[in-house]
């Protein structure tokens, strides 16, 4: 029997584990390290590059590198590579697909089966979207689950006794909230809440904004007008950020930057955590809404939590873990790796469905309602948010009008009250319907979602018995042809990427060697020569050429011994 692996499919990492031995743990990429970067970019010669080496050389071809694609999700957004127009699941699939070979090489054998996270507060359509990339990277998707309840898993597995657990998840690019009930091998989440516009990148921007307005005023250089310096710019920012959660204050350097009128610059601006968090005071506040109404939905306050876990890079900002200590009036409780924990949490699960790990039982909640729209443009709520899944829920609804014959069934997912201010699903017509005064004919409209979070919807008039409904599919996801015709695609280009091995062996080294130089930048004599060979070789990478790769790699190599 082939393993099964969980995966955490992050904004901006993305982590793989595995059970073994009973114990999960998280198994390292083609570069030797744990956290995969989610970003895809196309060369000049029109080669796909995913992970460490597609963001190494992001500065040098920003308008080729697709970053943080998670955040389209269910949407009808499309990118273009190799003048190919890509749905967000296609490009997340190029993520997974070098998971599943990552793996595949580590473990020395074939991984069909795989358990997927989102966060929490992800609707029916983001859902979709993640397990449709999953089958298009050649996995079976057992399961979709949500981050927070993912991270409980791997916290809670060795816990008897019955506690309630709040986790707080942020990421690269949404947050989420979930209460859970642990005790006695039963994960019972209690409510969900959270924002999937927010999360570490929008930390990162705001120090973009910030440092650009900086450049600016000193070098009348408007650095957001010059792509490559715009993301040089947000590289930079990200890692004084992280820098910022263990040190008062760090310095934010920009070498070799051309100007508009062509002259060579040395950037710099210092920036200490102090005006840091001054000026992301509001996305601080934007976590307090979510936190405060998991625990109204779960009818408790903050003294009922007895664990706050934290989950995601982002929770290492001084500031959240402040906020955590604020509202609860305790310490978070840290113990694994916040970028690891969900992907740990995710292979537990996927380990109690091939019966690897017994005595777990997960129950999980829809984070939205359901419902449809109904006369006057009422929404009128079928499945209401928080409700345990899997479940299926009914409600009779009459003919809004004499002799009406058909009814359109426009399925909704919010909690707003009219139908226009929540989020459309789909829409069916049932038809058939007996000719019938006002408020005589009855149709019964079930609801039904999975253990994925996955809803389908069937209306049948009660005297006819005459039945339609739909999957849920909203239009701008792809349909069951279309996610097959992306797997066979897949699977003819095999051979040719087998072809590519050598390339993308040279880009891996050539990574490997940038990140090794970019550590001695500070104990060597020749820093700027260095620094510009290493952009250099970022150049040769965007390019694609690996001649040229080779040749700066040597350069650089020369350099550092």
């Amino acid at each position: 029997m082939s393993k099964a692996i969980g995966i955490d499919l992050g904004t901006t990492y993305s982590v793989a584990a595995v059970i073994e031995d009973g114990r999960a743990r998280v198994i390292k990429n083609a570069e030797g390290e744990n956290l995969t970067p989610s970003v895809i970019a196309e060369t000049a010669h029109g080669h796909i590059l995913v992970g460490s080496v597609a963001k190494r050389q992001a500065a040098a071809n920003p308008e080729r590198t697709i970053l943080s694609i998670k955040r389209h999700m269910g949407t009808d957004y499309r990118v273009s590579l190799n003048g190919q127009s890509y749905s967000p699941q296609e490009i997340s699939a190029f993520i997974l697909r070098k998971i599943k070979s990552d793996v595949e090489n580590h473990l020395g054998e074939c991984v069909e089966k795989a358990v997927i996270t989102v966060p929490a507060y992800f609707n029916n359509a983001q859902r979709q979207a993640t397990k449709e990339a999953g089958i298009m990277a050649g996995f079976d998707v057992m399961r979709i689950i949500n981050e927070p309840t993912a991270a409980s898993l791997a916290y809670g597995l060795d816990r008897e006794e019955i506690q309630t657990i709040l986790v707080l998840d942020l990421g690269g690019g949404t947050f989420d909230v979930s209460i859970l009930e642990l005790g006695d091998g039963i994960f019972h989440v209690k409510a969900v809440s959270g924002n999937t516009r927010l999360g570490g990148d929008d930390w990162d921007e705001r120090l973009v904004d910030y440092i650009a307005e900086k450049f600016s005023n000193e070098y009348e250089f408007d650095i957001k007008s010059d792509k490559i310096g715009l993301q040089c710019l947000r590289e930079a920012c990200e890692k004084a950020k992280r820098e910022l959660s263990y040190k008062p204050g760090t310095k934010i350097s920009l070498p070799f930057m051309k100007t508009h009128s062509g002259e060579i610059k040395n950037m710099e601006a210092p920036i200490d955590r102090e005006t840091f968090e001054a000026i992301t005071s509001d996305l601080r506040d934007k976590l307090i809404g979510p936190t405060w109404q998991a625990l109204s939905d779960a009818e408790l306050s903050p003294g009922n939590i007895d664990r706050v876990i934290l989950v995601g890079g982002s929770t290492r900002m001084p500031v959240v873990r402040h906020l955590v200590e604020k509202i609860f009036n305790k310490k978070p409780y840290i113990k694994i790796n916040p970028d690891e924990v969900v992907g740990i949490g995710a292979a537990i699960q996927a380990g109690v469905m091939m019966r690897e790990i017994n005595n777990v039982v997960l129950v999980d909640v829809t984070p939205l309602s359901l419902g449809i729209e109904t006369e006057s443009g009422l929404f009128a709520k079928i499945i209401h948010r928080n409700s345990t899944i899997p479940t299926s829920a009914g409600q009779i609804f009459t003919n809004a009008k004499d002799n009406q014959t058909a009814m359109d069934i426009h399925v909704l997912q919010g909690e707003r009250e009219m139908a226009v201010d929540n989020i459309s699903l789909g829409l069916f017509q049932l038809t058939d319907i007996p000719a019938l005064p006002r408020g005589k004919a009855h149709v019964e409209v079930t609801f039904e979602i999975d253990v994925n979070g996955i809803v389908k919807v069937s209306a049948q008039e009660l005297y006819t018995e005459q039945q339609t409904g739909i999957t849920i599919d909203a239009s701008h996801l792809l349909s069951d042809e279309e996610v097959e015709y992306a797997v066979k695609e897949a699977q003819a280009h095999a051979e040719e990427d087998v072809k590519r091995r050598e390339e993308v062996e040279i880009n891996i080294q050539a990574d490997s060697m940038i990140r090794a130089a970019e550590s001695e930048l500070a104990s060597t004599p020749y820093m700027h020569q260095i620094e510009a060979v290493i952009l250099d070789l970022k150049e040769a990478l965007a390019e694609g050429e690996s001649n040229l790769i080779k040749n700066r790699m040597d350069t650089l190599r020369s350099l550092l011994e």
